[in-house]
């Protein structure tokens, strides 16, 4: 079951790998109304706490496999269900502290009813986003 906010409490947590901490996870859930083909998402920024990690430092999980930016504007036969999440995987040793976080994503998808000049996206702030846009939640917990 998928949460109303883009940003899902359920899922933000640490990644442990061989009983180390390596990193941390946020699951989001598309909000575009149709779901989206990977080559039409527009991935970018996320920020926790202030720290600014480029979506080349992002991995994203759809479907059970992990994708790079790069790879998923390759993929353009995967599809991201509107009813499922993506997880968002950042690579940080020992990853976020116990506590509370303050957490953007930003994102966005291409329509293909829309006109090419509307397929802009800045990736790094709030302009030039006909789809998507950066999405806040404060006070996230990792226990």
């Amino acid at each position: 079951m998928l949460e109303r906010d883009v940003i899902q409490t359920r899922g933000f947590r640490n990644i442990e790998e061989d009983g180390e901490v390596t990193g941390f996870q946020i699951r989001v859930r598309s909000d575009y109304y149709r779901g989206v083909w990977l080559s039409q998402l527009r991935p970018g920024k996320v920020v926790v706490d202030g720290h600014l990690y480029p979506k080349e430092e992002v991995t994203w999980e759809i479907n059970g496999k992990d994708y790079t930016a790069a790879e998923m504007a390759q993929a353009g036969d995967v599809f991201w269900r509107i009813t499922d999440a993506a997880v968002l995987k950042i690579k940080k040793p020992g990853g976020l502290a116990q506590g509370f976080h303050d957490v953007e994503v930003r994102f966005a998808a291409s329509c293909s009813y829309m006109p090419p000049m509307f397929d802009s996206f800045d990736e790094n702030g709030d302009s030039l986003s006909f789809n998507g846009g950066t999405y806040k939640k404060e006070r996230m917990l990792i226990v």
